[in-house]
């Protein structure tokens, strides 16, 4: 999939392009029904498909106050959409001078001109340009004037629950640590990215031996607690790629109460030579196991740690 960080990146003669505009917050199961659509079409007019997003949530520079936490950070979203099978992304930089744009600037310098549109396809509450002014009426104006066909995709909404897909939706779930149910939303299990760096050594001198995350990882990390998972180790190198097997504590480990910062941290079965410092590896989260409780003692948390890995190979199957 090619990248463009902007209109300039883009090389001349690119088009025709079907275009799927939108935050893409988790790549979720609406958004890859939009990808989809927009695959299908290009292919009956021998077109690109290209995803035109945002460096950040928009709400980040218009209503700050108002911005939600990301599912995935931009590294993230570029491999999930890379996934999907699309030709190129552009990932526009959301600052004052693009939101002042006026709506016709918008459509016309970022995606008429580089990309050479012939459809774009957008939701039903999609907003553009400056103070949201652009709307799917404005855009089949400018379609007829430009030449591009303008689809509006309804909403997919689960069957079960009768709501509409929406990240909103995912980072509720999350909250409630329901990493399952975020699964089937998302179209896939709900995963963060990190370093692996050096901790307090505390879960290897309890006999659970830990990779922990960086503070500054990628994704939305569950509610606190543990979780059976798996834990992938992207590093370069023979064991690149290598999927293990995990319990991942997600939290402040509130019996010691000296972890001042939630962390991500991942007790991999069976391994305890295991060397993953300076490593990139994404964690993956499965079920949960349990919340996170505060131990009157050693003891009683180490007999919880070993029920909790018991637990965590049934999940996963590893019993």
């Amino acid at each position: 999939m090619m990248v463009f960080r902007g209109p300039e990146d883009v090389p001349a003669g690119f088009g025709p392009s079907v275009v799927a505009i939108g935050k893409f917050d988790g790549v979720h199961a609406g958004h890859r029904v939009v990808l989809e659509r927009a695959k299908v079409d290009a292919a009956t007019r021998g077109a690109r498909v290209v995803a035109v997003t945002f460096d950040r949530n928009p709400l980040a520079v218009l209503r700050p106050e108002r911005n939600p936490a990301e599912l995935v950070g931009v590294p993230q979203k570029l491999r999930l959409l890379a996934e999907t099978g699309i030709d190129a992304t552009m990932v526009l930089t959301f600052d004052e001078r693009l939101a002042l744009l006026s709506p016709r600037d918008f459509v016309v310098d970022m995606l008429v001109e580089p990309l050479g549109m012939c459809t774009i396809l957008v939701g039903t509450d999609f907003r553009f340009g400056r103070g949201g002014a652009g709307n799917a009426d404005l855009l089949r104006e400018l379609g007829e004037e430009f030449g591009f066909r303008v689809d509006v995709v309804d909403e997919v909404r689960a069957i079960d629950e009768g709501r509409r897909v929406s990240s909103t939706w995912v980072r509720e779930l999350l909250g409630a640590g329901d990493v399952e149910t975020a699964a089937k939303l998302l179209g896939r299990p709900t995963a963060v990215w990190g370093e692996v760096v050096h901790g307090l050594k505390r879960g290897r001198a309890l006999g659970f031996p830990t990779a922990n995350l960086s503070a500054s990882l990628e994704g939305f990390a569950p509610a606190d607690g543990v979780y059976a998972g798996w834990l992938i180790d992207e590093a370069p190198g023979l064991r690149s790629g290598v999927r293990y097997p995990a319990a991942i504590s997600v939290g402040t480990n509130p019996t010691f109460g000296d972890v001042t910062r939630r962390q991500v941290e991942a007790y991999v079965l069976d391994e305890t030579d295991l060397d993953l410092y300076g490593h990139e590896v994404e964690v993956q989260f499965v079920s949960r196991v349990r919340g996170m409780t505060a131990f009157d003692g050693v003891e009683s948390l180490k007999a919880q740690m070993a029920d909790d890995v018991a637990q965590v190979r049934a999940a996963l199957g590893r019993g």
